[in-house]
């Protein structure tokens, strides 16, 4: 005869937070009620050790999954401890009460550690998502009588007494008309595996007349010694986890003690994958406790700058809200984003010794990790440390910032910089003329990051780093060449600055240009062109404008025959076409877009024929 009863607890409204907000995913379900049935199989294991009267059921511990296509409905059976009425009433019978904390609490009086997930009771009201009935068939270890839950999840429950032969639970639900996936074998694989995986006893899908079939593998690599592993199994599981064919560049193997305890398997590709810059780009750690997946959406594990890092943490020591996939902010979180984030750093500085190795590294992710110069300031220093860039020094070679440091003459304390769209342009910039003249190394930057990482990392082993516009140096030496004489050089800053009054802010002679007659560049402190160029385009066509400033070589037989032809009023026309065909050059140096291409081309055509 059954008991009928009401929840203690508003149920129906709380069904609803659980089935259409608390899960993201429908198929969270099974893993709810599969972690729940291993919970179940733990803890009759750990009872056994005290109570010699249940040892004997505390063996042979499996999970079956029973799917009826006909029927519509799917059970999930374990042979673990049981519940009573009482237990039934007590742990289904009210939202957020748990049978799991409360024998946790228990068992750490008694000395007994065990580790067990599900510190909150929510998880099984999850199958109504799927079941518009469940049904519990349950035996507790070491007792005669069965029991039988039965509930829709709206109007109470009802408990029964039943038949059953051995101790343990069947959780059977009646699915929706529109959850007939959970009863294709193909598809309960594919959950159970992604979810399930690494539970450790066995979970058997039965197929009925086909018999059973152990699903998942029932053995998480990662709590394994690492002296147990072979590569050959690292690297299975690396492509059991990436979905990749390559072998990892690096693997890493942790295990964290203490006040928190955490195991890491780490993994960074050989090869760089397709997404990494999209902008939805999800991290790639996945998140377990005790062996059961809870999430792969927690973006907290990793800082962004390492979204590339494959692999798992599992720890039983960070706290859950109500729902396992849903992480409340944890102090214990962030010291294990820390902790993970200083082991990767120290595996990759023993890693980078060896340059040849290193680069491959480099090239794949090196402009990621530079974001982490820019956002990481408790690991910024070892990050630039880390980092290799193009410089002036070895065309051949990319440098360090130590390597450059080491290059420097105790005269300089900084490391100059310059940035660009293409590193074939920028060897050949026109503001790099007097470095080179003075033996000056500069560090060539092309990537987008490298616009922003030098406004925060602003020195480094006190070096002041440093945009070459910005060198306070002394450009000035010795030089011997015919220089154009200055009253006439500023009456041609005179014809140049009416003439650019629209483009150009300011124009002025510069002792830095060797072979260049002049380069084109802004006024200090405002946005490089590169940078400029970059934001345009980020914010399509939104108008952002550095001042120009347009240096002239007066050293430069070109600039010293226009100074000349200053003193000739019928001259005017052909200086302003030239000093055109000038600015044209500084913008193409630049990588500046031109203004009118085709009559730069024409005019650059026409001089040519003359010189033939």
């Amino acid at each position: 005869m059954s008991n009928k009863q009401a929840f203690q607890a508003d149920v129906s409204k709380m069904l609803d937070i659980v089935i259409n907000s608390l899960y993201s995913e429908r198929q969270i379900f099974l893993r709810e009620l599969i972690s729940n049935a291993s919970d179940a199989c733990d803890k009759l294991k750990y009872w056994a050790l005290t109570n010699p009267q249940v040892a004997p059921f505390a063996q042979g511990f499996k999970i079956t999954i029973t799917p009826d296509d006909k029927a519509l409905t799917l059970t999930i059976a374990d042979n673990g401890i049981g519940m009573n009425d009482k237990d039934l009433a007590d742990h289904l019978g009210t939202i957020a009460k748990s049978g799991t904390a409360e024998f946790v609490k228990n068992a750490s009086a008694g000395g007994n550690t065990c580790e067990l997930i599900g510190q909150f009771g929510v998880g099984f009201y999850s199958a109504f998502m799927a079941a518009d009935k469940v049904e519990i068939l349950t035996r507790k270890a070491g007792e005669d009588t069965a029991w039988r839950w039965t509930s829709d999840g709206i109007d109470g429950f009802a408990i029964e007494k039943a038949e059953k032969a051995a101790c343990g639970s069947e959780i059977k639900l009646y699915l929706k008309k529109d959850a007939k996936d959970f009863v294709d074998t193909i598809y309960l694989r594919s959950v159970i595996r992604t979810y399930s995986d690494h539970i450790a006893y066995p979970i058997v899908l039965n197929l009925g007349k086909a018999g059973e079939e152990t699903i998942n593998k029932g053995s998480a690599l990662w709590t394994k010694p690492k002296s147990d592993i072979t590569p050959d199994q690292y690297k299975d599981f690396y492509q059991h986890l990436s979905h990749n064919f390559d072998e990892p560049w690096l693997t890493l193997h942790f295990k964290a003690e203490g006040n928190l305890e955490y195991t890491g398997l780490l993994y960074i590709p050989s090869n760089m994958p397709y997404d990494l810059f999209q902008p939805d780009k999800k991290h790639s750690l996945k998140l377990y406790i005790n062996k059961v997946f809870i999430s792969d959406k927690i973006e907290a594990l990793l800082p962004n700058y390492l979204r590339f890092v494959k692999g798992i943490i599992d720890s039983a020591d960070l706290p859950l809200n109500i729902s396992r996939e849903m992480l409340q902010y944890s102090p214990l979180l962030e010291k294990i984003k820390s902790g993970t984030v200083k082991r990767l750093i120290k595996e990759l500085q023993k890693r980078a010794k060896n340059y040849d190795d290193y680069l491959k590294f480099w090239n794949n992710f090196g402009i990621v990790l530079k974001e982490g110069i820019y956002e990481d300031f408790t690991n910024r220093d070892d990050l630039a440390a880390l980092a290799y860039f193009a410089s002036t020094a070895d065309a051949q070679r990319l440098t360090t910032l130590d390597e450059y440091i080491s290059r420097c003459t105790s005269e300089q304390k900084a490391i100059y910089y310059l940035t660009g769209d293409d590193i074939n342009i920028l060897r050949n910039h026109p503001q790099l003329e007097a470095f080179k003249q003075k033996g000056i190394e500069v560090l060539l930057l092309t990537d987008p990051i490298d616009e922003f990482w030098p406004q925060v990392l602003t020195t480094y082993k006190d070096h002041t780093i440093k945009h070459i516009s910005q060198a306070d140096i002394n450009m000035n030496w010795q030089r011997t060449e015919a220089k154009a004489d200055a009253g006439s050089l500023q009456k041609l800053i005179d014809i140049m600055t009416e003439l650019f009054k629209n483009e150009i802010g300011r124009i002025s002679a510069t002792e830095r240009l060797t072979t260049s007659p002049v380069s084109l560049g802004v006024e200090a402190g405002q946005m490089s062109l590169h940078l400029e160029r970059l934001m345009r385009n980020h914010q399509q066509g939104v108008a952002i404008s550095s001042t120009r400033v347009l240096e002239l070589n007066p050293y430069h037989p070109l600039i010293i025959s226009l100074t000349q032809m200053t003193s000739s009023p019928d001259k005017r026309a052909q200086i302003e076409e030239i000093s055109r065909i000038l600015l044209d050059m500084a913008k193409v140096s630049e990588g500046e877009t031109l203004t009118n291409p085709a009559e730069y081309t024409a005019k650059i055509s026409e001089y040519i024929l003359k010189s033939l």
